[in-house]
């Protein structure tokens, strides 16, 4: 498996790369996708409508397969091994000092194809990063024992058109 595929990462910090490499694999989840429905204001929303527009068919190989409910603000890709959800409130963690001064175990902040990133590790495994620094904040699930370098290389394009910088309300 080839999780860079000849494309630039950049990640702040070693920490970020340390996680993103202890999170590399190759098989997906099982079972059916399902993902709740954010509710963003009407900014966010039509910056998530604009995103669902522009995502790509696959994602580090896996078609897309949306789940259920069906919604704009959500996408799915390889059944439920990659979720994307627009529109998502700031995770806490974002603004906790520890993650910032690299001290916390399960978050870090980081950086792929110009997306800022803050990666989450879930209790049940796998990942959820949360973008930062982007008018809207979009969460990507990744399943656990999955790349998540090259999901977040796969999603990066789209979401920097879509989504513009700035500060998310």
């Amino acid at each position: 498996m080839n999780s860079l595929r000849h494309r630039h990462i950049s990640v702040l910090g070693l920490p970020a790369l340390v996680l993103l490499i202890t999170a590399a694999g190759c098989s997906s989840a099982d079972g059916s996708a399902s993902a709740a429905v954010p509710s963003p204001g009407a900014k966010a929303g039509q910056l998530c409508r604009n995103l669902d527009k522009v995502l790509p068919a696959k994602v580090d190989g896996e078609s897309r397969e949306d789940p259920s409910p069906a919604s704009a603000l959500t996408a799915g890709w390889g059944d439920s091994a990659i979720i994307l959800r627009c529109g998502v409130p700031q995770p806490p963690k974002m603004v906790d000092p520890k993650v910032a001064e690299g001290r916390d175990p399960d978050a870090v902040a980081g950086g792929v194809e110009g997306v800022r990133w803050l990666m989450e590790k879930q209790d049940g495994g796998g990942y959820r990063f949360t973008t930062a620094g982007r008018l809207a904040y979009v969460e990507v699930s990744v399943a656990e024992a999955r790349d998540s370098s090259g999901v977040l290389i796969d999603l990066a394009p789209a979401i920097k058109k879509a989504i513009p910088e700035g500060i998310a309300n």
